[in-house]
């Protein structure tokens, strides 16, 4: 071992001590401190991401076939081309629009999507979102509500509510009178997902076209992709040419794409003032080191005298500053993994504390706070911390460089 990187550990363990230098446990726990918040705010960052990335997939498949602002119109090719597809599991036919509820005179606004039922592989995993009724109970004289919709209007399974279109609009200019369409609610649904729960209504095809005029044409074909397959490449594939038919074909991303920007700008931001934590640490490095430097004055005026560089005296604090950036990366990724793992009882006691659970399930919809380990979080926030604890220990290492032995020896 060259004889600058032996000086350095034993100046942050002294001889005949049986713990480490003060400054030394000092400046590991900060930088692991500061490490532990990073790991821990990326990982609580990267689960929810991940889990919204699944609640899109889940509540609108892995591609959304549509023609423009046009109608499909030729839904039985497209689809036999799908289901002749290996790589798609389900292909369902949706429509959707804007309609207008009423209940006991409490009008609503919300989204309606119609979706086939009697296709034998289905897109929207309609049997696990239930959390009243069956799909079973979904026919055309009926309809499923979300949870926060049902809850804003006060129905339930059984109430009789009343359907306005904007077919009905277009009738009142002709002088027609249309009445408005009783459905019974068979069921009711949460997806996790707030976007949908909030106002969205699920019937079935049929009963969504009678109700927008749309014959036998629907707005959309939902596709989910089995498991291995890239979407985005399946996705390019359709819209290459070469399927025969002219719609094109967009990913789960694509029609998500403002919100995942956002995620991601969320992610990188608390990444980017989080590291300032990171930054403070090293500055309590530089300082340690430099108090080290001068206390150690005389010693570095006779290693300088008896033919040590001082570039190796740099490279010596510097890998003081690297060493202690290594531990503290080990130190900060333990304790995040170790706090991670206990989350949500300390949420939970929390949320029991200041009372807010039920608002963290209501506009968050997580009961258990959601965690996901990122390769690319550990390697940035390692790198970053190695870099800068490495980067502390350059002031120090700059002034034990410049000391000439004569005026080091007579330092008093």
């Amino acid at each position: 071992m060259p004889w600058y990187f032996y000086l350095a550990v034993k100046q942050l363990f002294p001889s005949g001590r049986k713990l480490p230098s003060f400054f030394f446990v000092v400046s590991v726990l900060g930088v692991a401190l500061g490490v532990a918040v990073l790991i821990g705010v990326q990982s609580v960052m990267g689960g929810f991401d991940q889990t919204y990335k699944d609640k899109m997939v889940q509540t609108t498949g892995h591609i959304e076939i549509r023609n423009g602002g046009s109608l499909i119109y030729d839904v039985k090719e497209v689809l036999e081309v799908l289901d002749a597809d290996p790589r798609v599991e389900a292909a369902v036919p949706a429509a959707h629009g804007v309609v207008m509820l009423q209940y006991r005179n409490r009008p609503s606004f919300p989204m309606i999507r119609g979706i086939d039922v009697n296709r034998e592989h289905q897109v929207y995993p309609m049997d696990q979102f239930l959390i009243e009724g069956t799909i079973d109970d979904l026919d055309d004289d009926s309809i499923f509500l979300s949870s926060g919709l049902a809850y804003s209007i006060g129905a339930r399974v059984g109430s009789v509510i009343e359907l306005y279109t904007p077919l009905m609009i277009e009738g009142l200019k002709s002088d027609e009178v249309i009445l408005p369409r009783e459905f019974v609610v068979t069921g009711i649904y949460q997806t996790g997902w707030n976007q949908l729960d909030e106002s969205t209504i699920i019937c079935t095809l049929r009963t969504m076209q009678d109700l927008y005029g749309l014959g036998r044409s629907v707005h959309s074909i939902a596709v989910k992709l089995k498991d291995g397959v890239d979407e985005l490449a399946y996705a390019d594939e359709l819209n290459s040419g070469k399927l025969p038919f002219p719609q094109y074909a967009y990913t789960w991303i694509d029609l998500n794409s403002d919100f995942l920007w956002v995620l991601a700008l969320e992610k990188n931001m608390m990444l980017f003032l989080m590291l300032f934590i990171v930054v403070v640490a090293a500055f309590s490095i530089s300082i340690a080191q430099l108090l080290t430097v001068i206390r150690k004055t005389r010693e570095i005026g006779v290693i300088g005298a008896i033919g040590g560089s001082g570039r190796a005296m740099a490279v010596c604090y510097c890998f003081q500053g690297f060493f202690i950036g290594l531990l503290g990366v080990a130190c900060g990724i333990a304790l995040a993994v170790t706090v991670l793992h206990f989350r949500d009882p300390i949420v939970g006691g929390l949320a029991s504390i200041t009372q807010t659970k039920e608002t963290l399930v209501k506009f968050y919809q997580f009961s258990n706070l959601p965690v996901y380990y990122s390769k690319s979080d550990f390697i940035v926030v390692t790198v970053s911390t190695l870099f800068l604890s490495t980067l502390a220990g350059f002031i120090p290492a700059f002034r034990a460089a410049r000391m000439k032995p004569a005026d080091a020896l007579r330092s008093e």
